[in-house]
């Protein structure tokens, strides 16, 4: 019996993986390079930021260091942030049917806790969620099960309970590795085949999560 959601932030309740995307152009573009979205999307795309600085200050030969692009892209992600960031098609209705069941509500990112909550403030949706866990609490990003146990633990709900929704390869990989079970809606980089067999349902919205769930 469901008991217990988690949800992934970035790509699954919020349209934020353009503004990531973004972010890189905006870093490269006074280096002269272009970053397309294609390659966004095929090596960067659901990985945590720490592991995507690394990379493209590597690939790209930057001269900054890993702290000196993570302060740059948080200071143009807060620009974007201030512009708004909206939820996904179907994320306040199935928040608003979850809680309505009586479902607790988690939270499980690779942000930063005030970046987290201010877009969720922004969209007015914190209030549905029950517990919260950040990047910072755990030593593995994605797709280790590190974040999804750690919110897993918060809950007190069993595991066979307890449902994650993810959008990326990444997400999806975590999922598995904790052995919870695991739906994927897909944003901008659909999974592979073999990852998305080892979910219990692959979906084009979170409208259609919600109607699955009622005919579970």
């Amino acid at each position: 019996m469901l008991q217990s959601v988690i949800f992934d932030l970035d790509g699954l309740l919020i349209d934020s993986e353009i503004v990531a995307y973004r972010i890189y152009c905006d870093i490269l573009r006074p280096y002269g390079y272009d970053f397309s979205l294609a390659h966004y999307a095929e090596k960067y795309s659901g990985r945590p930021v720490l592991r995507n600085m690394t990379d493209v200050i590597e690939e790209y030969g930057l001269p900054i260091s890993v702290t000196e692009g993570l302060r740059l892209a948080s200071e143009i992600d807060g620009e974007y942030i201030q512009r708004g960031i909206p939820l996904k098609k179907g994320a306040l209705e199935l928040l608003t049917f979850l809680k309505e069941r009586s479902c607790l509500i988690s939270l499980a990112t690779s942000s930063l806790e005030e970046r987290a909550l201010t877009i969720l403030g922004q969209n007015r949706v914190v209030e549905y969620f029950d517990t919260f866990t950040y990047a910072p609490e755990v030593t593995n990003g994605k797709p280790a099960p590190d974040i999804f146990l750690k919110a897993l633990s918060k809950t007190g709900i069993a595991a066979e309970d307890t449902l994650i929704m993810e959008d990326s390869e990444a997400g999806v990989q975590a999922a598995v590795a904790a052995h919870i079970p695991v739906v994927c809606v897909p944003d901008m980089v659909r999974p592979s085949n073999e990852t998305l067999q080892k979910t219990v349902g692959v979906f084009d919205s979170l409208l259609q999560v919600k109607e699955w769930i009622e005919k579970e």
